[in-house]
């Protein structure tokens, strides 16, 4: 039996900064006695003459437009199609508009029910994971992704889950109350097989789950002497000795959702332990000063912003010579509190954007109440083209206030370059097209 499993993309074209999509490796893993096809619209084009016994699609908010597209093409095509993903879990009588089965939550359990279901003819319209399973049996088939153009970056996950459940994140809605993390010596086995010269990200939404869990982990990475990056909650910086160890323990970069400078943003968005550690600027100083690069996130459209908000934290994120940040307008997506919130107050330009054939990328999906929403989408774009202008891009990869590293300062270099670019491809672009 053939099986073909697919990434869409935001529409049909190429990305730079593609990495390899984990959950499809999982999912190939998970499916033995299949003949296993993958297609990652992010860098390649996907066939139109693919004929497979099944097709499965991972869909996030953002593709789903074009994933439905895709699927439809194979549904006329005679090809029966699976969707998983964020997406579906929380919409999956949307997804069965366009797939004869959605997987709700994690697949493991769930993914072999579905296939030998389907085996024996009897494909039921949904399969629900077990949000509370334990990940001894974590598995990655990452011979899919060979061949093709990555970043230089091996992905792995120690856990899944979030410990906080902020307004704009859905993290907690997808896991629920339960954060698990995987039996280290099935981790260390993987890493190990992994290229040694690259560096390796931690896809953990928190690698910050309790301290016992991140301190194991550090320990057993110690001796691996390996670099790493990780996504981790900003009250790590509480515990110098914490910092510590994860420099001793290989790791390079962090990103931290420092998320808004004005303190009612962070109590409307469930976050005000974000300032717990302190100043943001001496979080900062505090990693630097162990040689740890920092990704910030920034999200505006909360009630406390307006266009002068947005100016003042980038000047923060300058002269804070953050390595790499985001600037997101606020988005709300299905399963998060925001989305139903702004859509009980009616604030939301268009309920279904993702759906919608006139939604462009970097428009504003609702009304905030400091700014117009084109101020907020003219905002955010103009943020994000002032700190990714070619000087900024120099002048913080060459004079960072970090000890020097030859390592830290490339990858500063490329993630910018590989930013920058991606910003001017996405920005306007229309969903799915």
């Amino acid at each position: 039996m053939k099986l073909t499993l697919i990434r869409p993309n935001l529409g049909d074209y190429r990305s730079s900064d593609a990495m390899p999509p984990l959950a499809l490796g999982i999912l190939a893993a998970r499916a033995p006695g299949w003949e296993i096809s993958f297609f990652d619209e992010k860098v390649e084009v996907l066939p139109t003459d693919d004929a497979p016994d099944l097709v499965a699609l991972s869909v996030e908010t953002f593709t789903a437009r074009r994933a439905y597209a895709v699927a439809d093409a194979y549904r006329q095509r005679g090809v029966p199609v699976v969707m998983g993903g964020y997406h579906p879990t929380f919409l999956p009588d949307e997804a069965l508009e366009h797939a004869d089965a959605v997987v709700i939550g994690d697949a493991e359990g769930a993914w072999e029910r579905l296939l030998d279901d389907f085996l024996h003819r009897r494909l039921q319209p949904r399969y629900r994971g077990d949000r509370t399973a334990p990940l001894g049996d974590y598995r990655v088939s990452r011979e899919i992704f060979w061949g093709k153009r990555y970043a230089p970056v091996e992905l792995v996950q120690y856990g899944r889950g979030c410990r906080f459940a902020c307004d704009f994140c859905s993290i907690h809605s997808f896991y629920g109350n339960s954060v698990r993390v995987r039996p280290l010596h099935g981790l260390l086995v993987e890493i190990e097989a992994l290229p040694s010269q690259r560096l390796l990200f931690f896809v953990d939404d928190n690698l910050f789950s309790n301290e016992a869990d991140l301190l194991a982990l550090l320990d057993a990475m110690r001796p691996l002497k390996r670099r790493w990056s990780c996504q981790i909650s900003i009250d790590v910086a509480r515990n110098p000795r914490l910092l510590d160890r994860m420099a001793e323990a290989g790791c390079r970069f962090v990103l931290i959702g420092f998320e808004s400078l004005h303190p009612d943003n962070l109590k409307q968005m469930a976050k005000p332990w974000n300032k717990v550690s302190g100043a943001y600027r001496d979080v900062v100083r505090s990693l630097h000063a162990r040689g740890i690069g920092i990704y910030g996130t920034f999200v505006f459209g909360y009630d406390a912003d307006t266009s002068d908000t947005i100016e003042r934290t980038v000047d923060f994120a300058l002269e804070a010579q953050l390595e790499i940040a985001n600037f997101n307008a606020l988005t709300p997506t299905p399963g998060s509190a925001l989305y139903d919130r702004l859509l009980d107050e009616g604030r939301l330009i268009s309920p279904t954007w993702w759906l919608d054939p006139a939604y462009r990328y970097g428009d504003s999906i609702f009304e905030p109440r400091g700014m117009s929403a084109s101020e907020l989408a003219e905002g955010v774009f103009a943020a994000r083209k002032r700190f990714y202008s070619w000087r900024s891009i120099a002048s913080r990869a060459m004079l960072s206030e970090a000890s020097f590293s030859a390592f830290r300062m490339t990858m500063t270099l490329v993630a910018n370059v590989i930013s920058r670019r991606e910003i001017f491809k996405k920005h306007n672009r229309l969903l799915g097209e």
